[in-house]
């Protein structure tokens, strides 16, 4: 199966599990088993499973087939070339191609002149005014294609206008843009595409990054920073007929696998073997030659051989357009698609199964153990009310006095709870007070403060450094506030189910280890592209000041909201089983005590009582084996997957 093949498959898959979760909610609602916590809870999982994406960049410099690549993988089927495929730069700016059903077809593009605003291109998305927008006509392939060009536009500049928006410019043309005789040079007319497209694929939730050559990647800090790195797969396309060149090197090592903190999801293709079809040399000779270049690329990139893949994206394109089976195998565009879908596709799908296991795993564990409890409530009222039957007025007052001992009894352990949720207020707000915006707001002030109150290169650097080191230790402070409110939590939840046998299990568990991880990583980037000797002394202090902030510090910041958002979803998780067991235990004290009292009042009522909880008793049961069938069909669907090794939290 192809990687088109598994990524419809793993969609389809997708949208059942979606089902499967929409049915446990609208049955939650119906049957009175869940809370506005729950439901929350849910509808975010929900929402993540529809607007999960299967994000896949392509990277190269220019001339080395990468839109070929992307339209023999992915837009074969179309029976024609979606992106502009033709000798020299037909892609001047960082492309995505994705769909986006609120929007009607279309490419936007936001104009090169915005770099000189030190904006991000993150922060330009949401002032859609400030994007140019072209209609697409997919009725039309030819129309289409004509307003795909717009990619490849470019502007002729001065050299100082060049470098005002962000550009290197060098004599020899090797580390920057080589200006003409006049002294001008050719740069991008748009700084950033995004194509809304319809294609099945698209529409589907796959995502794909086409980015431009060492200039643009270098001139937009934020590729290296944000989308390069939430890639799940990233394609580097060498020329079979260039090799590694010096330049594609320098996008490698810097831009692509430069942390070399994941190698995982990073592949080389060498692009045009069918250059080597000369027709004078066996088909032998020809696979050696390219098993050379394949073992010169591995050592050059320090990848293993078998993460690259000679191809030849022209020949894969024609051979599926024309249905040439012969020609396809000789591209050997298969063997880079099932290399794709082996490692992408299984991937991915174990972390959606991952994080939806956890979600989903923890609402049914509770809603059991509500039902468990109701079902224990109604089981101990018919024990204590068949125990009536024939009993006098005094065995009945006595049975009065019990519950209502009991009742006391929970009301003292109450006002533990309300201690305990007290001091777990005081705990949230001193964990914000670490981990909020505002600190990091004041954080960033600071830093800003004496970067440009900087004299020297060293006071510049020192600020760097101590605005990372002050983040890691609001996050380690952060995490010692975490896990004093989990202790406190496992204290609570053991000694409720002790003292009154609340069902209530282990409460979730959070860690900020994910967030502290893409801070280590921004701050090795940090190091590497800013906090250097180099860029300190070859940059004025105020420009390398707002690079630092553009870039950098607004990553920071998104982490940062991230984990907010994540701590308060699991802040509001840990207290609410407790609080819907303490509730659940409240209704059940209450209405054995009503029921003894009725009973106490007029005993005809007795027999009426025990007939209403025995059907009440056989509802509470049907409701758990529907719950367990809910359960079971969504534990089958995520371990639907080959070779995923699951847990058994939802059908335990």
């Amino acid at each position: 199966m192809g990687l088109v093949q598994e990524f419809s498959a793993y969609s389809n898959w997708r949208a059942t599990l979606g089902e499967n979760l929409e049915r446990l909610r609208t049955w939650l609602a119906e049957n009175e088993l869940g809370d506005a916590q729950t439901d929350l809870r849910l509808q975010q999982l929900l929402e993540r499973l529809r607007e999960d994406k299967l994000i896949i960049a392509f990277v190269a410099e220019f001339s080395r087939g990468k839109s070929e690549l992307i339209n023999a993988v992915f837009f074969s089927e179309y029976g024609s070339r979606i992106l502009p495929s033709s000798a020299g730069r037909t892609t001047m700016c960082p492309t995505e191609l994705l769909f986006d059903e609120a929007k009607p077809p279309a490419i936007e593009l936001l104009p090169i002149e915005t770099r000189a605003t030190h904006t991000a291109v993150s922060e330009y998305k949401r002032f859609p005014e400030e994007w140019r927008s072209f209609p697409l006509d997919i009725g039309s392939a030819e129309s289409m294609q004509e307003t795909l060009r717009r990619v490849g536009e470019q502007r002729r500049v001065s050299i100082e206008e060049a470098g005002r928006l962000g550009f290197a410019i060098d004599a020899e043309g090797e580390d920057g843009l080589k200006p003409d005789a006049d002294g001008r040079v050719d740069i991008p007319a748009w700084r950033h595409a995004v194509i809304n497209f319809p294609h099945p694929l698209l529409e589907q939730g796959l995502v794909i990054l086409d980015t431009p050559g060492l200039n643009a990647i270098g001139a937009e800090p934020e590729l290296t920073l944000s989308l390069l790195p939430s890639a799940h797969a990233v394609l580097f396309i060498l020329g079979a007929d260039t090799g590694v060149t010096q330049s594609d090197l320098a996008v490698w090592r810097d831009h692509v696998n430069g942390s070399r903190t994941r190698q995982k999801g990073r592949i080389a293709v060498l692009n045009k073997i069918d250059g080597l079809w000369d027709g004078l040399r066996s088909e032998r000779e020809i696979d050696q030659e390219i098993a050379g270049q394949v073992t010169t690329c591995s050592q050059i990139l320090e990848l293993p051989a078998d993460r690259i893949f000679p191809v030849s994206a022209q020949k894969g394109l024609v051979a599926k357009i024309n249905g040439d089976e012969a020609l396809l195998r000789r591209s050997r565009l298969p063997e880079l698609e099932r290399a794709l879908s082996r490692e992408l596709i299984p991937a991915k799908r174990e972390i959606v199964c991952d994080n939806t296991e956890a979600e989903v795993g923890d609402v049914i564990g509770r809603t059991r153990r509500l039902l468990d409890a109701r079902v224990g409530g109604v089981e101990e009222q018919l024990l204590e009310l068949n125990d009536l039957r024939g009993k006098n007025e005094a065995v009945i007052e006595y049975m009065m006095r019990k519950v209502k001992q009991e009742k006391d009894d929970f009301e003292k352990g109450l006002q533990r709870f309300y201690a305990v949720r007290s001091v777990f207020s005081n705990l949230t707000n001193s964990l914000f007070t670490h981990l909020g915006l505002d600190a990091l707001r004041d954080q960033t002030r600071r830093t800003r403060e004496a970067m440009l109150a900087a004299m020297f290169s060293k006071g510049m650097r020192d600020a760097m450094t101590r605005y990372f080191e002050n983040i890691r230790l609001n996050l380690r402070r952060s995490n010692d506030e975490i896990n004093e409110i989990i202790s406190m939590m496992e204290a609570m939840y053991a000694r409720f189910s002790t003292e009154h046998g609340l069902e209530l299990g282990a409460p979730v568990a959070f860690s900020l280890l994910r967030y502290e991880k893409e801070i280590g990583r921004l701050e090795r980037v940090c190091n590497s592209q800013f906090n250097t000797f180099l860029n300190l002394v070859t940059h004025a202090q105020r420009n390398l000041t707002q690079r630092f902030f553009e870039t950098i510090a607004l990553q920071v910041r998104k982490i940062f909201e991230q984990a907010n958002r994540d701590v308060d979803h699991w802040l509001r998780a840990i207290m609410a089983p407790l609080e819907t067991q303490v509730r659940e235990y409240q209704l059940q004290l209450k209405r054995r005590l009503e029921s003894v009292k009725r009973i106490h009042q007029a005993t005809d009522t007795l027999e009426e009582r025990i007939r209403e909880l025995t059907h009440m008793q056989a509802a509470l049961e049907a409701q758990l084996a529907e719950l367990n069938r809910i359960a079971g069909d969504l534990h089958r669907n995520l371990r639907a997957a080959e070779g995923l090794s699951g847990r058994d939290a939802l059908a335990a």
